[in-house]
């Protein structure tokens, strides 16, 4: 079994830090490449950069209320969400739809039963709102 994740390229986890603009602050973020790659294709299902990307999520969050104090952990979480989301058949695999146009709310409520049913840690999502 172990073969399966210690024969992969050892690249996928090398950590690369980038660093972009927000809000007029330089920012640098650290990510195993694997990450990057999923962030590149969230932001090219939205037609911006990966900076755009991190500064609208970023933005995103806080508007929502949320404490950010560990963004790269944050992010990280985005990308196995996105990865898993699309394993369930919620997020197309193709790059065929921006994910703004997608019912949203809907898929909170699959991705929370879905949780709920695998025993895993319940969304406070749906109490909040």
């Amino acid at each position: 079994m172990c073969r399966l994740f210690i024969g992969a390229d050892p690249k996928l986890w090398e950590s690369i830090t980038k660093s972009f603009r927000m809000d007029g602050m330089v920012t640098s973020v650290r990510l195993e490449h694997m990450f990057w790659n999923v962030l590149e294709e969230i932001a090219s299902r939205e037609d911006v950069n990966v900076p755009q990307l991190l500064h609208r999520l970023y933005n995103e969050s806080i508007d929502e209320g949320h404490d950010l104090g560990n963004f790269t952990s944050f992010l990280r979480v985005c990308c196995l969400r996105f990865v898993n989301l699309q394993l369930h058949n919620l997020v197309p695999m193709t790059n065929t739809s921006e994910l703004d146009m997608l019912p949203t709310e809907e898929i909170l409520e699959i991705e929370d039963r879905l949780n709920a049913k695998a025993g895993r840690l319940r969304s406070t999502h749906s109490a909040q709102h």
